[in-house]
């Protein structure tokens, strides 16, 4: 993504996220950004734990998706299309209520496919989860 000006990236990716109805009900906001490397943060609700008052896992592994798949699209080149194919994750520790983080990092950004791993962190920088995701990169996203 040609963006590495200041706060270019960091700005069109929250705008990216914001725009998501799906990411907002989430309530994921990027909190940091350079090429190939974000940081998506998100605040647990109600809404996110399981039947034992932990996150539910699956809030886990949309925070490393979204993690691993916006570290891959500012690496690549502006307007490529990318989609995950799979994911790998491994739950670490249990993740309580709060502030919990999505760091990802894209490893290999090919013409065809991308490979990304993400940690998931609670606020004081415990390790909840890893994540490895594969991404198949193509053609050309249409205006609108």
């Amino acid at each position: 993504m040609d963006m590495d000006e200041g706060g270019n990236l960091l700005r069109a990716l929250r705008e990216r996220l914001a725009a998501s109805e799906f990411h907002t009900w989430a309530g994921m906001e990027v909190v940091e950004a350079s090429a190939g490397e974000v940081t998506v943060a998100m605040d647990v609700l109600d809404r996110h734990v399981n039947l034992q008052g932990l996150v539910h896992g699956g809030m886990l592994a949309i925070l490393a998706d979204t993690a691993c798949g916006l570290s891959i699209r500012s690496a690549m080149e502006a307007g490529r299309l990318h989609v995950t194919t799979d994911m790998d994750i491994h739950f670490l520790a249990p993740a309580k209520p709060g502030r919990i983080f999505g760091r990802g990092k894209a490893i290999r950004v090919g013409r065809s496919l991308a490979f990304a791993e993400a940690s998931i962190e609670d606020a004081e920088g415990k390790l909840l989860a890893r994540a490895q995701s594969r991404f198949s990169v193509s053609g050309r996203e249409t205006p609108g």
